[in-house]
């Protein structure tokens, strides 16, 4: 079955950095867009970035492009979010998540996506 564990993170400090890793088993990795999302306390879940299958093309929300960035080695069936710069409002449960196909048709994070993993926290605070 599909299997997606992310880890990486923890406590940053406000301007630092984290690196989240997602390992997937269970389907072809490399046949599929995989993503980032992120649910905050009292917020909705906001897709973060997306990277299509060959790594050809990413997304990023307007929230975090130019500090995040997204990353996959189909050889290891993991997917990255480098993340700097962090800000207090980054904090949240981070999701790793993935794809119907190979690349993304559309902006809508559950028209697209069809499993996400358990998370992994993310705390950015002095």
């Amino acid at each position: 079955q599909v299997q997606l564990v992310e880890s990486g993170g923890g406590l940053a400090q406000p301007g630092g950095s984290l690196r989240l890793s997602c390992a997937a088993s269970g389907f072809t990795f490399r046949n599929y867009a995989m993503s980032w999302a992120r649910l905050a306390p009292g917020k909705g879940l906001e897709w973060v970035s997306g990277i299509y299958s060959d790594g050809s093309d990413t997304y990023y929300a307007d929230s975090v492009r130019g500090r995040f960035t997204i990353s996959r080695d189909n050889a290891k069936n993991t997917v990255y979010l480098q993340m700097n710069s962090l800000e207090p409002e980054d904090t949240a449960l981070y999701y790793c998540a993935k794809g119907r196909g190979t690349y993304y048709r559309s902006y809508n994070y559950y028209t697209e996506h069809d499993y996400r993993g358990q998370g992994t926290q993310v705390t950015v605070s002095s």
